[in-house]
This record gives C-alpha cells, sequence and structure tokens, in this order.
C-alpha cells in the first residue's frame, strides 16, 4: 500500500510525533506550541485531517503513527524524482552530487548500498 500524502506542515508535525509517540494528545499540542508555534486548534486540525487519511491514529487521547518516517520519506522521494527529474533517478542523484558534492565516505556508503541491492536481487 502506499502511504498517505503528507504536506510540507504535516511532516514537520510527524516528525515530533515520531520522536514521542505515543503520545498524548494534549503533550503533543504543548511540543507544537513550542515547536512550530502553533495553536491547539491547529494541532487538532493537523490530528484530525491526518487520522482522516490514515497517516496517523487518534484513540483515547494518545496519538500514534500508522505511517513510519521511512514509508513517509520515500513517498516524498518518489513525488519529487517523478515531478522534478521525470522519474529519473540517476537524473536526481546527478543533479543532487552536482549541487552539495560528494565526499569519499559517502560515496563508499552508495556503493555498499548498491551493492546489497544487487545482491537482494539476485
Amino acid at each position: 500500500m502506499e502511504a498517505p500524502k503528507i504536506f510540507e506542515s504535516e511532516y514537520r508535525f510527524c516528525l515530533i510525533l515520531w520522536e514521542a509517540e505515543p503520545i498524548n494528545s494534549t503533550e503533543l499540542v504543548r511540543l507544537c506550541r513550542e515547536r512550530l508555534g502553533w495553536s491547539k486548534a491547529t494541532t487538532y486540525t493537523v490530528i484530525r485531517r491526518l487520522s482522516e487519511r490514515g497517516v496517523i491514529k487518534n484513540e483515547n487521547a494518545t496519538v500514534t503513527s500508522l505511517v513510519s518516517r521511512e514509508e513517509a520519506q520515500s513517498a516524498r522521494l518518489d513525488e519529487l524524482v517523478e515531478r522534478t527529474f521525470e522519474g529519473s533517478l540517476p537524473a536526481f542523484v546527478a543533479a543532487f552530487a552536482r549541487r552539495k558534492g560528494v565526499t569519499k565516505k559517502e560515496l563508499e556508503e552508495v556503493r555498499r548500498l548498491i551493492d546489497e541491492f544487487e545482491e537482494e536481487g539476485e
């Protein structure tokens, strides 16, 4: 199943949730006020919207995620590559490497990951 769409402000909310879950909704309101500057109403609106889309669960005032950080990151990355690089992973990697620069250590890690994926595919 594909992860539901999570918009930027919702993603920042989810980062807080993933760090603290399971968490009481009152405590989550406090954290969102401190870290995001959100009002109580804004936080509860986001909780309701994400609950309706199956991203989180709010049961007995305890909020937990139904979508992992990894699933959300993968979905966001897939959308970025599709929208910006016409679905080309090599074009994305090339643009990232040119812009940010890649250290020797990072290249070794990428090579190791590619080797692992190739071994899994055999």
